[in-house]
């Protein structure tokens, strides 16, 4: 007799919902974990929503909860953040009386949910940190937040910050590699090499260290 599963996927906002980004990916994830594991699949609910809110605020989880626990079902999300990233919350899905698996973590239950529920609030915080920090660079290069869509501006200038440091990786990896040919192989003798011919960092500044060598090295 086969294992009766649940579905659930969840993304954060409409217009993921609407376009299906997110959806699909989960959906084939959480699809091929089932076929492979010889379950049925019983129900599949999608909600679009916060990982911050509560399950009172998500009745597409309340049901796929209420039937799981009707059928005897497991609960199958494609990664653990599709749940929450609330700790609490994990915390009280742990005592639902709900089996549930994380195709990106399939050994977690809702025994061990518990620790990775702490991992994932710390994950959520540390999101609004970094939007925080990217915000305030944005106010302190003159970008105007009061605009219809200042998510996209942040994100448009993350964008071209990484795409910067891939444009100078691309360019100074190159005299690392020649460096490094010659026989130098130390990150001292490779920082003063960069100094000698004039380089400059990515910061701007003309004297490399060793720890400034590493981050184009890896």
């Amino acid at each position: 007799m086969k294992t009766k599963s649940v579905s659930y996927f969840r993304v954060s906002t409409t217009r993921q919902g609407e376009s299906g980004l997110g959806l699909d990916a989960q959906r084939d994830v959480v699809r091929r974990f089932v076929t492979s594991h010889g379950m049925e699949t019983i129900g599949e609910f999608t909600e679009v929503e916060s990982g911050k809110k509560t399950a009172a605020d998500r009745p597409q989880l309340s049901d796929a909860l209420a039937l799981c626990r009707k059928h005897g079902a497991t609960l199958i999300v494609s990664k653990l953040d599709r749940l929450s990233r609330n700790a609490l919350f994990l915390l009280q899905l742990q005592q639902a009386n709900v089996e549930f698996i994380c195709c990106d973590c399939p050994n977690v239950d809702r025994f061990t949910v518990g620790i990775l529920a702490l991992v994932a609030q710390r994950e959520r915080e540390l999101i609004s940190e970094r939007t925080k920090s990217a915000l305030q660079i944005a106010r302190n290069r003159g970008v105007k937040l009061g605009t219809k869509n200042p998510t996209r501006q942040v994100r448009l200038m993350v964008e071209g910050y990484r795409r910067q440091k891939m444009e100078f990786l691309d360019r100074v990896r190159p005299v690392v590699e020649e460096i490094k040919s010659s026989g130098v192989t130390t990150l001292t003798e490779i920082a003063l090499c960069l100094t000698r011919r004039g380089i400059p960092t990515r910061t701007g500044k003309s004297v490399w260290f060793p720890s400034t060598v590493k981050t184009v090295t890896g």
